[in-house]
């Protein structure tokens, strides 16, 4: 048998051996307490859409799978998006941390809108429907000062305030 056909029949053992180990889903009906609409209120209904349709796959604790999750490697691909996306933003478990933290996560949002950086491109690919209008970006740019406006109200201004990180040692 030649090099080549030995190779190939490894990497399809291999794709055959890999179906059989999924990540678990991130799927729960639990709401938590620290939710964001448990905390700073209901989402407005035009809001709620956008982020159902653009964000809450990667930002809660909810994801709505495709078809294609049950093939790995996407399985895990698909995985490590979600888990980037919840550790750096989570509405689900939105008010867990600092309220300096939820104030930024608030702006960081609207900046990510506003560069391009979310929704992901690759999100994008399969989900033509999170594409944002200019109208769908600004109500959701408008609720998140409106989250903003109200922890600001609720906290003293330097609650809001990350706390600087010290320099890493080398």
């Amino acid at each position: 048998m030649k090099l080549w056909k030995k190779i190939a029949l490894v990497i399809i053992a291999a794709l055959v051996i890999i179906q059989f180990f999924h990540p678990a889903k991130n799927q729960s009906t639990q709401i938590l307490a620290t939710d964001i609409v448990n905390v700073y209120g209901p989402i407005p209904a035009d809001v709620d859409d956008i982020l159902k349709r653009a964000c809450n796959d990667c930002h809660t604790n909810n994801t709505r799978y495709p078809w294609y999750n049950n093939i790995q490697p996407v399985a895990w691909w698909l995985d490590n998006h979600v888990q980037e996306g919840k550790q750096h933003l989570n509405f689900s478990d939105f008010a867990s941390g600092k309220i300096a933290r939820q104030y930024k996560r608030m702006q960081d949002c609207i900046e990510e809108v506003k560069e391009g950086g979310m929704p992901l491109d690759s999100y994008l690919w399969i989900h033509k429907d999170a594409i944002l209008t200019a109208a769908e970006k600004q109500k959701l740019y408008a609720w998140c000062n409106a989250i903003r406006d109200t922890i600001k109200a609720k906290y003293p201004d330097d609650s809001l305030i990350m706390p600087k990180r010290p320099p890493q040692q080398q």
